[in-house]
């Protein structure tokens, strides 16, 4: 069944920020005919390189390639009416521009493609990664000034592990929505294996959340 409105939307700084914690439920969704979308808000070119690369540059078309590749592997870009949309905002730099152009992008997306449901990262950013973070209050600001009628449910990454670092702990919202994703496993790991260059990335995923992987949790903003 397909709806006028789009069901559900990311919006995320990095390439891999959809597919450790949300690719099973894009899957889920996406095969029962909805659309879904995804809002990249950098290329990625800050990462590590892992001797793959050789600059920021040559390590932003890989990540494009790597990103493509995963996106097909979910059935993003193969879904018609499922959409991403790729931006150029300096990645690691994201918290030294105009939050109101990110507010921007995040509000045009939402008022654009209707969704009913919104992802991105939580207010510690989950990690406490700068880029996170600026996402977060983007997005959020870009909801909060939404009409109220018109707001998507909105959407945090989140885990039942409580952080170690007290800062981060400090505004740590545990989920209170569990997708088991069990059965999209095996799809799962082979469109997290695409984003090569992010292999320590994706270790230390597995090695500190290795649940997250079958079992995928969000919070929702009441």
């Amino acid at each position: 069944m397909t709806d006028a409105r789009m069901k559900f939307l990311i919006i995320v700084p990095h390439p891999d920020d959809e597919v450790y914690g949300a690719s099973g439920t894009l899957m889920n969704l996406l095969e029962e005919g909805h659309r879904c979308g995804l809002v990249t808000l950098t290329r990625g070119e800050a990462g590590r390189t892992l001797g793959l690369a050789e600059g920021p540059e040559e390590l932003a078309r890989m990540r494009e390639v790597e990103l493509a590749a995963c996106l097909e592997v979910i059935g993003l870009t193969t879904t018609p009416g499922s959409v991403h949309e790729q931006h150029t905002f300096p990645d690691k730099y994201l918290k030294d521009q105009p939050l109101e152009a990110l507010i921007e992008v995040a509000r045009e997306a939402m008022t654009r493609h209707r969704p009913e449901t919104v992802l991105t990262f939580p207010p510690n950013g989950s990690n406490g990664h700068p880029d996170h973070v600026t996402t977060h209050r983007a997005v959020k600001a870009a909801w909060d000034a939404l009409p109220e009628n018109d707001r998507p449910v909105l959407w945090y990454y989140a885990s039942d592990t409580p952080p170690e670092n007290e800062d981060l702990l400090a505004e740590w919202l545990p989920p209170n929505i569990r997708h088991d994703v069990a059965s999209r496993v095996v799809r799962k790991l082979q469109a997290i294996a695409c984003h090569r260059t992010q292999a320590l990335s994706t270790v230390d995923f597995i090695r500190k959340v290795p649940e997250r992987i079958v079992l995928e949790t969000f919070y929702a903003v009441e």
